[in-house]
């Protein structure tokens, strides 16, 4: 009886460690680490209507790390930094920042809009983050590159 009781135990442990096992993460992208940006896209429609390269000097780089996201960009030809600092969440298709704090004008923009939500296409060692209108279609995008 012993043995029985014992074995039945050991069953609903095995079975009950194996319901709570999160998903396999291997399936799921993952942007943890350091981006930089490489461009951006203007749509028209579904499709891609241009690109539009960055200008000499302009910067932006994007960190991901634990659920946490900082970006900061320098523009040659705005004597104004930026950055920003928050929390960010994927799906399978869709990437969501919550910005907390930032430079003086993000602070501002803050005030009416604190988190994004962008379709979010990642391929390797790149992704792209893209804005959609009020509609679902696709406006603009900025692509990144990972730093290695």
């Amino acid at each position: 009886m012993k043995k029985i009781l014992g074995f039945l135990v050991l069953a609903v442990i095995i079975i009950s460690t194996t319901a709570v096992r999160p998903p396999n993460s291997a399936a799921m992208h993952s942007l943890e680490g350091t981006w930089e940006l490489q461009s951006f896209y203007n749509y028209a429609e579904e499709n891609i209507q241009d690109t539009v390269q960055l200008a000499q000097g302009y910067r932006q780089v994007k960190m991901y790390y634990n659920g946490r996201v900082m970006w900061s960009r320098t523009d040659p030809n705005d004597t104004i930094g930026r950055f920003g600092y928050g929390s960010y969440r994927i799906t399978s298709d869709e990437l969501i920042e919550v910005i907390e704090y930032g430079d003086h004008y993000m602070m501002e923009a803050l005030d009416t809009i604190r988190q994004f939500s962008f379709e979010l296409k990642v391929d390797g060692n790149t992704y792209s983050q893209i804005t959609l209108d009020e509609e679902g279609r696709r406006t603009f995008s900025e692509n990144y590159k990972r730093v290695k």
